[in-house]
């Protein structure tokens, strides 16, 4: 009976695991809720019931979804609000800003922390019975994971967009600044960096011109673009642009010169990742392929003179 409650514990807690991830991506999808439900019902003629819009929603959307956001809420009263507006300026260097909530991801964090906590819990000290220390070590170790996986996703793709930004940033300076020769003007050029690509830093273009759109001043908008990334070359790229149009400089000359800059980085990153090809490739050469080497070359030569003492003997 004891392994039957530990197996049903173990089931419900991956359960409420897969849910909570679940509810994570769907938070990430970048899909608008509340747009999909207009689309749906704008063609209708005459209009829906309270009751029907209800029971139109899938399971997923009535009971699942609300009940965890529900604890994602009730985990995150007892949050600091510092802790929310990191959580928030990290989520932004990621690029989800728009589509996850800050207390959607802390709730699911904390969630996670205790699944895993408890999990981990039954499983060492009740299902495989470890000693008192090895247990505490072990659910400790599972409630650590629980609370720092997250957060690790989110750096990696924090690091993973910066990279992208970066790579993608001398092309976007070479079009803008054909562009702006060509005479266009900035924020044209830049809406013509959103049109051809769909990547990281087009999308933050977009995101600038429509904040300009709005009523806000483009350098307040550079300027907030840059924070949104904390991106070196960027923050050296808006502020050169937010100069040029204090200082009424042409912002053609600018663009050239930080494409030229932006072409000479990028070679400089390629020369240094080739210097740092054989320091990485030395650890795999050392406890892998040398190895196997050895084995290969001496492995007959040990065999034949294990044989010929054998036949001394």
């Amino acid at each position: 009976m004891q392994l039957i409650g530990i197996i049903i514990i173990i089931v419900a807690g991956v359960g409420l695991l897969g849910g909570l991830l679940y509810v994570g991506l769907r938070e990430n999808s970048g899909q608008d809720p509340l747009q999909a439900r207009l689309a749906e019902y704008a063609d209708r003629e005459t209009p829906a019931t309270l009751e029907e819009l209800e029971m139109s929603l899938s399971f997923r959307d009535r009971v699942v979804v609300p009940m965890f956001q529900a604890l994602a809420n009730l985990a995150t009263k007892f949050t600091p609000e510092q802790q929310l507006e990191s959580t928030r300026k990290q989520l932004e260097l990621a690029g989800k800003a728009q589509t996850t909530d800050p207390r959607t991801f802390f709730g699911t964090r904390i969630m996670m922390t205790i699944l895993l906590g408890g999990l981990g819990f039954f499983l060492f000290f009740i299902a495989t019975k470890q000693s008192p220390l090895n247990a505490i070590g072990l659910t400790a170790a599972f409630t650590a994971l629980g609370y720092f996986l997250p957060a690790l996703q989110l750096r990696s793709q924090i690091s993973r967009r910066q990279n992208n930004i970066v790579k993608a940033l001398p092309d976007a300076l070479d079009l803008l600044t054909i562009c702006v020769e060509a005479g266009l003007g900035f924020d044209a050029a830049m809406g013509k960096v959103y049109e051809k690509w769909d990547n990281d830093l087009s999308t933050a273009f977009g995101r600038v011109l429509q904040e300009i759109q709005l009523g806000k001043i483009r350098r307040e908008a550079l300027r907030d673009m840059s924070n949104r990334m904390e991106v070196p070359d960027i923050t050296s790229f808006t502020a050169a642009i937010i100069q040029a149009d204090q200082l009424g400089v042409s912002i053609a000359k600018i663009l050239r010169i930080q494409s030229d800059q932006m072409r000479v980085k990028r070679r400089q990153r390629a020369q240094e990742k080739a210097q740092q090809a054989p320091v990485k490739m030395l650890l795999p050469m050392v406890f892998l392929i040398f190895p196997s080497i050895w084995i290969v070359l001496l492995g007959p030569a040990l065999i034949l003179l294990k044989n010929t003492n054998l036949s001394g003997i």
